[in-house]
């Protein structure tokens, strides 16, 4: 990473003093205003775009986003407003509270704990009059540290280029020897073009993605007396780490583009290309800790003192297709085709139900209407040639968010077969139905924005893990099952924003959940999730600052949260350990100067009164009380 910021302080430099304006004449320094100081570049001059909405011949693009509103949530888990769970710490295996549709009808590796490190956004392509760079700091206490190294110029009017990179890299919480004593260790980076043609007739896009995710498992901790009802005994200083010496690693890089040629008023042609990998690997060295592990495979497990497990997966995808609107209607027909090669390190191919290397072909269509910029209705069906599908609506409107969804989708490669030095199963799993629809009522009542709703989804052929228990002949802990029943959870939620005095916001958002049916068990959800935020929003200081500041709050009633199973990266059902109810409370003061942003915020306020804390997953306690502070710079030239 230093040798990374040294080569970029010396070339960032050199590249803005050949910067271009938009004509495309070569410029050196800051251009002024009548012989001033005051720089004419800023946010409204440096723009942005996604694919998808180039896709959709959406023109709209933003100004650079110089908000503040909750810049303190820079966890992962609090980026997604506590919707996912972690074993504690940032950088820690991620789960999704609720259920969560398949991504596609297809097949998947099922390694999905580490994802949102490498999906939580989507790639931005710019249009900028000057270079533009963020750079953006986060020093969290107890040695949590991430940062963020944005860059984007246009070499002309029509072509652009630029780079992210966000290192993520967090100290261990649970009996750190000092600084640098490493829980996690993230480095992504993305790169990306965009050209156009001087008449706009053909376009390009192109991006290449990579993440190397690197923890070092503790699985749990160990404590000298059992927990008592509040799990205090989980958060005293000398708790002691179940592993000392596993690792979890995962590796994604994708290499994207998409083009397209515009044939005619409302018609282009276009082509998506994806080529890309992922890599999952877990270690550990048994002469330390023989005891942890339920199960052993013959000549990979205590046979071998250094265990090494991994799969690999390879794919490459096509998509071609048609796309254009007439008037306000957006449509578009395509076929896609996908290649992939998944790979056990200690599985044959021959003994596997789904096949490890073989190709999917899918034909779908999407049509969009928007009424007007506030009201639009569309849907999306796309067929897998094989039998499987996806099936979407959806209609946004000034009153009412709705959407529908049904996904008939193939089983994961590790549901279906594993073999590792701690785990081994072979199955023949069907594909798995999934049902799911929300509808979310707006109205602004004067000071009051109210937005009742609900979520449902159901199940069918519902694929998860769970731990074993009774099966004398079955030495293994947690293995992947397949219900034969169904699954339904239907969630009434509300949201608002009521605002009073002058500046003061209460932002509350309460879901209640009733599991309709749940066969076998198979979900595991808390009955009732609050988040709730009371802040004050305004300039302070001759209008010199914009600031927000106040308490942000999570708290979900009591259940029997997922438990988490290191050596296979899973998340599984559990029922021995009920994570208790806890608030988790924070006091920030976020705040804004001219481009630059900071933040203060103190985490988990209630465990240093109640000495007592948040267990988001059994046998992982929660993040302690810890100060954060961060900060961001917006340059642009």
């Amino acid at each position: 990473m230093k040798n990374f910021l040294t080569i970029l302080m010396i070339v960032l430099p050199l590249m803005q003093g050949f910067s271009q304006n938009t004509e495309g004449k070569s410029r050196i320094g800051s251009k002024i205003i009548d012989d001033s100081t005051k720089n004419i570049y800023g946010p409204k001059t440096s723009k942005w775009i996604t694919e998808k909405d180039l896709f959709e011949n959406k023109n709209n693009y933003q100004p650079i986003d110089t908000s503040i509103a909750n810049y303190h949530r820079w966890t992962y888990v609090q980026r997604f407003n506590n919707f996912y769970k972690d074993l504690g710490f940032v950088g820690t295996a991620l789960s999704s509270i609720f259920p969560v549709l398949p991504s596609s009808s297809g097949v998947s590796t099922g390694y999905t704990v580490y994802e949102p490190y490498y999906k939580s956004e989507e790639l931005k392509y710019f249009d900028t009059k000057s270079p533009y760079t963020r750079m953006y700091v986060v020093w969290g206490g107890k040695g949590r540290a991430a940062t963020r190294v944005e860059f984007s110029r246009n070499i002309n009017p029509r072509w652009n280029f630029g780079f992210n990179y966000r290192p993520l890299l967090v100290d261990k919480q649970v009996q750190r020897k000092g600084k640098g004593d490493r829980q996690t260790v993230s480095h992504y980076v993305d790169t990306y073009m965009a050209y156009r043609t001087e008449n706009d007739r053909y376009s390009v896009l192109a991006n290449y993605r990579r993440i190397r995710h690197t923890v070092n498992e503790n699985g749990g901790v160990n404590v000298t007396k059992p927990p008592d009802s509040t799990y205090a005994s989980l958060f005293l200083k000398n708790i002691k780490p179940k592993l000392s010496y596993a690792t979890s690693v995962e590796q994604r890089n994708n290499f994207h583009y998409f083009h397209q040629l515009k044939v005619g008023k409302g018609l282009q042609i276009y082509h998506k290309g994806d080529w890309g990998k992922q890599y999952n690997l877990y270690r550990d060295d048994l002469s330390q800790e023989p005891d942890y592990y339920d199960h052993y495979e013959k000549k990979l497990g205590k046979d071998s003192i250094q265990t090494k497990d991994s799969v690999k997966f390879a794919y490459l995808q096509n998509e071609f297709g048609i796309k254009g609107n007439a008037k306000g209607l957006f449509y578009n027909f395509y076929y896609k085709i996908r290649s992939y090669q998944f790979s056990y390190k200690y599985l044959s191919p021959d003994s596997l139900a789904l096949d490890p290397e073989a190709k999917e072909e899918y034909a779908g269509a999407k049509i969009m209407y928007s009424f007007d910029s506030l009201n639009s209705a569309g849907g999306w069906v796309e067929y897998l040639l094989d039998g499987n599908y996806r099936v979407k609506g959806d209609l946004n409107t000034k009153w009412v968010d709705a959407s529908a969804k049904r996904i008939l989708a193939k089983p994961g490669f590790v549901q279906n077969a594993y073999r590792g030095s701690f785990d081994y199963w072979n199955n023949n799993f069907s594909n798995v139905q999934v049902d799911q629809a929300f509808a979310f009522l707006k109205a602004n009542l004067g000071p009051l924005f109210v937005s009742p709703g609900f979520t449902y989804t159901a199940y069918q052929n519902y694929i998860y893990y769970s731990e074993i228990n009774g099966f004398p002949t079955i030495d293994q802990r947690v293995l992947p099952v397949q219900s034969a029943g169904i699954q339904t959870l239907f969630s009434p939620e509300l949201r608002m924003d009521f605002t009073f005095f002058r500046g003061f916001h209460f932002r509350p958002q309460v879901i209640y959940s009733q599991l309709i049916r749940n066969d076998d068990n198979a979900l595991q959800v808390p009955e009732l999730f609050v988040n709730s935020q009371l802040v004050f929003e305004g300039l302070l200081f001759k209008n010199n600052i914009q600031v927000q500041t106040g308490i942000d709050a999570h708290w979900h009633s009591a259940y029997a949260a997922l438990g988490y199973d290191p050596a296979i990266q899973q998340f599984y059902v559990q029922n021995k350990v009920i994570s208790p109810a806890f608030p988790l409370v924070d006091i920030f003061l976020n705040g804004k100067i001219k481009t630059g942003k900071f933040f203060v915020k103190y985490h988990n306020f209630v465990q240093m009164i109640t000495k007592s804390g948040h267990l988001p997953t059994p046998d992982y306690p929660g993040q302690g009380n810890v100060l954060d502070f961060g900060f961001e710079l917006l340059l642009f030239d």
